[in-house]
C-alpha cells in the first residue's frame, strides 16, 4: 500500500511541476506543457503492444490461458494510452494549429494504429471457441506489432509533418531539454510507467478471479 500512496504523492507534484515551471519550448508557449504527458503516453501504448505480441508468442509456445490473457489485457491497456496520446495530441492540435484533426502523419498513422488494434478486438469478440480466439488473437497481435514501430516512428518522418521535431534529442542525438524539462519529463515517463504495470498488475488479478468464477460455475 505504501508504494501507492508513494506513487500518488509523486505525480501530484510532477503535475504542479509541470505548471510551476516555465513551458518546456518557448516559441510553442503554455501549450507545450502537454509534452510532459503525451509523449509518456504514446510511449505506454507501444510498450503494452509489444507486451501483447510477447505474452501472445508465449501463448503460441506453451498454450498456456494465463498467457493469453496476459496478452490482451496489455492489449487493451495500450489500446487506452495511445487513445489517450490521441486525445492529448488533438488538445495539442487545436492550441497550436487551430483545429482538432489535420491528417498530419503522426496523427494519421496513430488512427490506422488504432484502426489496426480495433480490428483486434473484434477478430476476438467474433470467435466464440476460447481456443480458437487465443490462437488467432496470439497470431494477429504478432502481425500488429509488426506495423507499431512502422507507424509510430518511421512513418511520420518519411514525409514533411506540423509535429514539432527534435522534442526530446536534436539531430546530433543530444538531448535538446534543459535540465529543469529533462527532470520533469523522465519523472513522468518513469511515474506512468509504474502507473501502467500497476493498472497491468490490477487487471492480471481480475482476470484470475473472472477464471476462477468461471471454474466454479462449471
Amino acid at each position: 500500500m505504501w508504494w501507492k500512496i508513494l506513487l500518488f504523492i509523486a505525480m501530484s507534484a510532477m503535475i504542479v511541476i509541470s505548471f510551476m515551471t516555465p513551458a518546456p519550448q518557448k516559441m510553442i508557449g503554455e501549450s507545450s506543457r502537454i509534452f510532459y504527458y503525451h509523449i509518456p503516453q504514446a510511449w505506454l501504448g507501444v510498450l503494452a503492444f509489444l507486451m501483447s505480441m510477447v505474452y501472445s508468442i508465449k501463448y503460441l509456445m506453451n498454450r498456456r490461458q494465463a498467457d493469453d490473457d496476459s496478452a490482451v489485457n496489455a492489449a487493451r491497456l495500450g489500446f487506452v494510452f495511445i487513445v489517450l496520446a490521441t486525445v492529448t495530441g488533438s488538445i495539442f492540435a487545436k492550441v497550436t494549429w487551430g483545429s482538432f484533426w489535420n491528417w498530419d502523419p503522426r496523427e494519421t498513422s496513430v488512427f490506422i494504429l488504432l484502426l489496426i488494434y480495433g480490428a483486434y478486438f473484434a477478430l476476438r469478440g467474433a470467435l466464440d471457441v476460447e481456443e480458437k480466439r487465443a490462437a488467432l488473437g496470439a497470431v494477429y497481435s504478432i502481425f500488429a506489432f509488426v506495423t507499431v514501430p512502422f507507424l509510430i516512428f518511421v512513418v511520420p518522418r518519411m514525409v514533411p509533418s506540423l509535429h514539432p521535431e527534435d522534442s526530446i534529442v536534436n539531430s546530433e542525438m543530444k538531448f535538446s531539454m534543459g535540465p529543469i524539462v529533462r527532470m520533469i519529463f523522465f519523472s513522468s515517463l518513469a511515474l506512468f510507467t509504474v502507473l501502467y504495470f500497476w493498472m497491468f498488475n490490477l487487471a492480471q488479478r481480475v482476470q484470475r478471479m473472472v477464471r476462477v468464477q468461471m471454474e466454479l460455475e462449471d
